[in-house]
């Protein structure tokens, strides 16, 4: 298939960059931004209008979030790790991957990076006895699963064409399967 993205759309561009340590340092960065942005400054936000207005949490024990954290930290960073070496791009739809990847994390489930990151935030609820920040989590799988999801397997589709659609047919877009 040609590389091209969604017709009519410029968001999804194959990465450039053909040098497969460049493509990991970019998905290294990239996920610090987000983990940053979406793990710590969001979250600590919620704790503090949670702390302002009053509203308690649950009690948990925060070993629980930590074990989640981390093994979905690990997901995450597999994910990523497969998306720069062998899908020869990053994650972020301007520098996508130009192979399609169906190996590693991938293999399991459609979504393994999208899987991690609402774990993540799962996680992060756990840790701070937060049914707001888990709701926030869940909320993105929401958005994500409705308005994200579509556009990037319409990409999918048009640029790997049938390869893409019988992985699509045999993996999982949330739940992990054994193919």
């Amino acid at each position: 298939m040609i590389n091209k993205g969604v017709e009519g759309s410029d968001l999804f561009k194959p990465a450039t960059s053909k040098n497969d340590n460049w493509n990991l340092v970019k998905t290294l960065l990239q996920t610090a931004v987000f983990w940053s942005v979406f793990l710590y400054i969001l979250p600590k936000c919620i704790l503090r209008l949670e702390e302002i207005f009053g509203l308690s949490g649950f009690s948990a024990p925060p070993v629980l979030g930590w074990i989640l954290f981390a093994f979905f930290s690990c997901v995450g960073l597999a994910s990523g790790y497969t998306m720069s070496w062998f899908g020869k791009g990053t994650p972020l739809p301007i520098d996508c991957p130009n192979q399609l990847v169906i190996k590693g994390p991938y293999k399991w489930v459609r979504n393994p990076m999208a899987v991690a990151g609402i774990g993540q935030g799962v996680s992060v609820g756990i840790i701070s006895d937060s049914y707001f920040i888990i709701f926030y989590a869940l909320a993105g799988a929401i958005l994500w699963h409705f308005s994200v999801r579509p556009i990037e397997e319409r990409d999918l589709e048009n640029r790997f064409g049938i390869a893409y659609l019988n992985y699509k047919a045999k993996t999982r877009c949330w739940i992990p399967s054994i193919n």
